[in-house]
């Protein structure tokens, strides 16, 4: 939990220190950066990493993982310009990518069946926590003591986390299979391949349009590493990225659910914010605490979900949390304009509820379907596909609230300088207007996600999952 904790933190304490970093630093064209290089870091990472677990066992990922994440919170913290605060983010992302998909799959090596709900639901709680606790935190730094804080506070943390692992984490031991070959080529083709894809994705109608040469450059590449990566991994004693990912019906059936998860998540997390301050009029922390509170029914949910799939199954269990989440998601746009505060703040408690019943039975019967030697590759698949859902829907989400924007006001727009004009005062009621169609548009997007996730689950995956073992018994390898 303080490894998973050090990852989750990251990821919310910086945003309200933004205006310190670029005051200090400069850089104010380039700080997106400041997320998307560590966002590319994490996705690219964590099907290697997964592979790597199982090779070599999870202690020795998670041990390299946390400390090369401490070395970029160090290089961090004595950035001189925002240049090289961007590229020690990337680091400490190649490091975030281990501590991610790592933990999740060691709760499922340490802990039974009957118990990985309550472990996989207080990991659940240490995102929550972040969420809420984060921007706060990060804002106080900022204010009163230093930016630079923000990632020093990682090293005291991250040495309790380290120190832990090292003392108190023994794995089984293992059988030898000869010297591991590992797969580098494969490995340094999904870094270019998905860096590719993913830049297109984060940079698109941002800094460059996205039918210009940058766009279709990057997309192309992206496209055509994919084609060589699938070569190299035929190929591959060891491929990083094996074939039975796709070709087993419960972990491809998975795999696109979680994408859909990843896509409609962004609505809530990108978008309600600028919803709550634009059309609700709320503060900055009251529009925070309308965003967060989803978070604080996800990991109650995931913990009750093992009441729901020991009757129904895992598979129908997610069923009832994906329809119920996309009914919640298609509600939004009927709320009334502009509407009280606790009318958004009831549905995102609800779809906590309904998110949490969905993705942890789907997690949990992945891993149950895989033996000890595949369960790194598969979580850490299932992790990629949800963190890839994310990056494409903020770019496809943003374009739809930009053009929505657009066509409500007559011209071009963009939704960050709309957002600037009212928080300035100088917009009038059709600008406020416009905003809620976008966020609404946004909603409705994020409910055919939804919509997706459950076909998927209804018409590929399997209606029981396979469970070979129960895990946490002396023999990893043992079957039930």
């Amino acid at each position: 939990m303080l490894a998973m904790g050090l990852s989750a933190l990251d990821s919310t304490i910086i945003s309200t220190a933004v205006p310190q970093i670029v005051a200090d630093l400069g850089g104010f064209s380039v700080f997106s950066w400041l997320f998307s290089g560590y966002l590319l870091a994490v996705t690219v990472t964590l099907p290697v990493y997964g592979k790597l677990s199982d090779t070599f066992g999870r202690k020795p990922v998670l041990v390299v993982g946390a400390a090369l994440f401490l070395l970029g919170s160090l290089l961090c913290a004595l950035a001189w310009d925002m240049g090289s605060l961007i590229a020690f983010r990337i680091v400490q992302g190649l490091g975030g990518g281990a501590l991610q998909g790592t933990v999740q799959t060691l709760a499922a090596d340490l802990y039974p069946l009957k118990e990985r709900p309550k472990i996989q639901s207080k990991l659940s709680t240490v995102w929550a926590v972040s969420a809420v606790a984060g921007p706060g935190v990060g804002g106080a730094l900022a204010a009163y003591a230093d930016w630079r804080w923000i990632f020093l506070i990682n090293l005291p943390l991250g040495a309790a986390a380290l120190w832990l692992l090292v003392r108190h984490l023994h794995e089984p031991a293992r059988e030898s299979t000869g010297r591991p070959r590992i797969d580098w080529a494969g490995a340094l083709t999904i870094f270019a391949s998905g860096g590719a894809l993913l830049m297109a994705l984060v940079q698109g109608g941002v800094a460059w349009d996205w039918f210009s040469w940058p766009s279709v450059t990057l997309l192309g590449t992206g496209v055509a590493l994919i084609a060589v990566l699938v070569l190299i991994e035929r190929r591959a004693a060891e491929p990083i990225i094996p074939g039975w990912v796709w070709r087993r019906r419960t972990i491809a059936a998975v795999n696109l659910a979680l994408g859909a998860l990843g896509l409609l998540m962004v609505a809530p997390t990108v978008f309600l914010a600028t919803y709550a301050q634009s059309v609700l009029g709320l503060a900055p922390v009251a529009a925070g605490f309308v965003v967060s509170i989803w978070t604080l029914s996800w990991p109650v949910s995931a913990a009750l979900s093992q009441h729901v799939y020991r009757r129904i199954g895992f598979r129908n269990t997610a069923l009832i949390g994906i329809g119920a989440a996309a009914a919640l998601l298609f509600a939004f746009p009927f709320l009334p304009y502009p509407g009280e505060a606790w009318q958004p703040m009831l549905l995102m408690l609800l779809l906590g509820a309904a998110l949490g019943l969905f993705q942890l039975p789907l997690i949990i019967g992945v891993q149950s379907s895989v033996e000890w030697e595949e369960r790194g590759t598969a979580t850490a698949s299932i992790l990629f596909c949800r963190q890839t859902g994310q990056t494409l829907g903020a770019a496809v989400f943003g374009a739809v609230a930009n053009g929505v924007l657009a066509s409500r006001l007559g011209g071009a727009g963009d939704l960050d300088a709309v957002t600037h004009s009212l928080d300035t005062g100088t917009a009038a009621e059709p600008v406020r207007r416009a905003v809620a169609d976008a966020v609404h548009a946004v909603y409705l997007g994020a409910a055919c996600a939804a919509a997706v996730a459950f076909v998927v689950l209804l018409l590929v995956a399997p209606r029981r999952f396979p469970v070979l073992a129960p895990g946490g018994s002396a023999d990893p390898r043992s079957k039930t």
